[in-house]
């Protein structure tokens, strides 16, 4: 996967953009709303001084009765209009930052389903999850406060200083124009220094939140060891690095809002200073006093949550940044460009002389060959580390092989597509990890659109009825976080149920058995058997009993190849394969 690279606020706003401009319609009604909302804003102010105006100082009967009425119902009717065009603005462009929220979210989502095997092994879950939730709520955040929040006070700042150049002297537009700019360039300064608070506080959540998350994830091998205190401890101290960090934050934004309220208060003061100087000279009215205090105070209301705003600004704008780093993250293992659709006529495996190493320092695969004709079972054994399971592996294409070739009736899976190549292969893994949900819901898993009838067939042939029936709730009943609620035989017979139900001409058994006792074992070969039949079928064995009816037995050692033949044949060689059935029946006659 590529490494994440650092981008300028701009290129993310950029990337951003065609997310919220494929609804550009909305965009611009909402853009309109906002425009004609702020145009009676500032029409209040206005209308309020022509009130006081109107009124001041001793108005005739006639003024007295006749311009107040006009003028509230032209009052009334801005406010509404203000009010109007805001919610209107509110619940046209709410959509707009929803379906933007909701794209990049399933698109991060399908990414992460197509990086390599070698991305999630090595990923940490708990982080993963609260970046990419951090990161759907920046969009959100990002959108709302840009189109609700800043580009609607880009607007009124702009209005206000036109219209105090236009009605009164420069005088009004130095002063606010002066006062902004110290408001805003302090706000910015103090908000990038309080980031780095941001971004420790942003870590050690993460960070806690792995701890929580893992611990949880292995609730059973905590009780094992007795270790919940220390596994409280252990996040309790990331509880109090978080809480130590926050507490920074906060001083720091104190010292923020404390010196934006004294710009805001010598602003205020100075350009009141000025008008009352005006009104006493005769030029200015009481009215234009109390327009330009209403100006203000429209401006600097909004402009005093300006360090929230530019802290959330930022912090959404990484938190964004973040989920452009996984969009834009390159699989290890990628369909060729002209890669084609895999057709499995016969269903022939080959490996040849393949070479495999999942890090430089250690290979793990040397030179190995052998075919997997149709209709036949392939078994391969060896001990605990030979290679085994990654023959598996690379026959789905999780990794890609160093040197040789992988064929499958005479076509490079390095060379199809990866979709086409895994429906054509069911397997039963090693490590069978349930979905939190129904028995049903993870059988049907290997074929999403079967009936039930399909479902319970599969069942039956994965010998799980009997323990259906002693289930109140059947297909229904609920297997609990990572199927723990079941148990481990129990769990390899859904994965087989699946397996089934997907229909496949390859299956793979991975250790399918190495959860069963011997009396299960000997249930489900059966099971085996009838799957295999017309399939071809390689098998990861530990058990040797289990793959003693295979057509070919390959005995693994060390990464190589070192016997192969039928169970027969190889108990003739006396070799190692003769010296592992040996050693297994013993330990069998042992347990009786």
């Amino acid at each position: 996967m590529n490494t994440p690279h650092t981008r300028s606020d701009w290129q993310t706003l950029k990337n951003l953009w065609p997310y919220i401009w494929q609804s550009k319609y909305r965009v611009i009604i909402a853009f309109i709303a906002l425009s004609l909302a702020k145009v009676a804003n500032l029409g209040i102010p206005i209308t309020l001084k022509k009130i006081i105006d109107d009124l001041s100082p001793n108005p005739t009967l006639q003024v007295a009765l006749a311009v107040p009425i006009l003028m509230l119902i032209a009052y009334g009717v801005l406010r509404i209009s203000q009010t109007l065009f805001n919610e209107v603005r509110q619940i046209v462009f709410f959509r707009v930052a929803e379906n933007a929220a909701r794209v990049m979210s399933l698109q991060v989502f399908n990414r992460l389903h197509s990086l390599s095997l070698r991305f999630h092994l090595g990923r940490q879950t708990g982080g993963l999850t609260r970046d990419i939730e951090r990161g759907t709520r920046g969009v959100r955040s990002l959108i709302g406060f840009s189109f609700m929040t800043i580009i609607p006070t880009l607007i009124e700042i702009v209005m206000v200083l036109g219209f105090l150049w236009v009605k009164y002297d420069i005088v009004f537009f130095a002063i606010t124009g002066a006062a902004l700019f110290c408001y805003i360039t302090y706000t910015v300064g103090i908000t990038e220094w309080r980031t780095q608070y941001r971004k420790r506080m942003n870590e050690l959540d993460s960070h806690a939140n792995q701890k929580a998350v893992d611990s949880l994830l292995n609730f059973e091998t905590v009780k094992y060891f007795n270790n919940e205190k220390f596994e409280a401890k252990r996040y309790d101290e990331g509880l109090g690095q978080f809480r130590d960090a926050a507490i920074e934050s906060q001083r720091s934004l104190s010292a923020l809002n404390f010196g934006q309220q004294i710009i805001i208060s010598v602003a205020l003061i100075a350009i009141l200073w000025y008008t009352t100087r005006g009104v006493v000279d005769g030029h200015l009215t009481i009215g234009d006093l109390v327009l330009v205090n209403t100006l203000m105070l429209q401006l600097y209301v909004p402009l005093n949550n300006l360090g929230v705003m530019y802290r959330e600004l930022k912090q959404s704008l990484t938190d964004v940044d973040k989920m452009f780093d996984l969009l834009q993250s390159s699989p290890d293992i990628a369909d060729q460009p002209n890669a084609r659709e895999l057709m499995v006529s016969q269903g022939r495996i080959e490996f040849q002389h393949v070479n495999f190493s999942y890090t430089d320092a250690r290979s793990i695969l040397h030179d190995i060959s052998f075919t997997v004709e149709p209709n036949t079972t392939t078994a391969i054994v060896g001990k605990s580390g030979a290679g085994k399971s990654t023959i598996s592996r690379l026959l789905f294409r999780f990794y890609d092989i160093q040197s040789g070739d992988i064929r499958i009736d005479g076509q490079s899976i390095a060379q199809v597509t990866q979709l086409s190549l895994r429906s054509n292969i069911g397997i039963v893994p090693q490590d069978t990890v349930l979905f939190n949900d129904t028995l049903g819901y993870n059988i049907a898993y290997g074929k999403p659109d079967a009936n039930e009838a399909q479902v319970r067939a599969a069942a039956d042939a994965a010998h799980l009825t009997d323990f259906l029936k002693r289930l109140p709730e059947g297909l229904d009943t609920a297997v609990g976080e990572r199927g723990l609620k079941i148990s481990g035989g129990e769990k390899q017979r859904v994965a087989i149920a699946r397996t089934l139900l997907k229909n496949t001409p390859i299956l793979v058994f991975d250790e399918a058995t190495s959860a069963l006792d011997s009396h299960a074992e000997k249930a489900i070969q059966s099971a085996f058997d009838e799957a295999a039949q017309n399939r071809t079928t390689l098998i990861v064995a530990h058990r040797l009993s289990t793959i003693v009816h295979a057509d070919q037995i390959l005995v693994m050692n060390d990464g190589r190849i070192t016997e192969r033949g039928t169970h027969s044949e190889l108990l003739k060689r006396r070799g190692e394969y003769a010296a592992m059935w040996a050693a297994q029946q013993d330990e069998r006659e042992s347990s009786q």
